[in-house]
């Protein structure tokens, strides 16, 4: 499902987008709150292969979507989200050089809206870093508010669809 804002276009993940998304998420400090490293184009493939071909549980659905900003005909980051039942848990990033432009929460704010209205899910939830200041912010623009539960080191964030 192409889900479209007013200035990005969230396009279902294909493993053709891994070669502009190697460059998307190449910079080593989207790693420094969720760790490990910036994968290989090829290492993408295999992983955005593995992802669209779905979840083996058939109980969870694994929606994925690069996102696109439409002025500049660019891929600019990626928003996901594991369904269960009337649950998601979700997740986003944005390649450094688009950062601080809103697009993390237009994005994951245009995903979670379809996910209330057409995957039928009641909750969104979100693990934030407890120092990543800044999805932590985007987690609060779209409706969801910090637990005390933390899970993994992560701030478990919780809101309505």
């Amino acid at each position: 499902m192409i889900i479209r804002t007013g200035r990005l276009t969230l396009l279902p993940l294909e493993a053709s987008h891994a070669e502009e998304m190697a460059a998307v998420l190449g910079d080593p400090e989207l790693h420094a709150f969720i760790g490990g490293t910036p994968l290989t184009e090829s290492e993408l493939r295999t992983r955005y292969t593995r992802l669209v071909a779905g979840s083996p549980d058939p109980a969870v659905t694994w929606c994925n979507w690069v996102v696109r900003l439409d002025s500049e005909d660019c891929l600019t980051g990626t928003v996901q989200a594991t369904v269960s039942g009337d649950t998601a848990e979700t997740a986003w990033v944005v390649g450094t050089p688009w950062q601080r432009r809103g697009i993390a929460v237009e994005a994951t704010r245009a995903m979670v809206e379809w996910l209330g209205k057409e995957a039928g899910v009641c909750t969104v939830i979100a693990h934030v870093h407890p120092d990543h200041t800044a999805s932590a912010a985007v987690a609060t623009r779209v409706g969801l508010t910090a637990t005390d539960r933390v899970e993994d080191g992560e701030i478990r964030w919780e809101g309505p669809a």
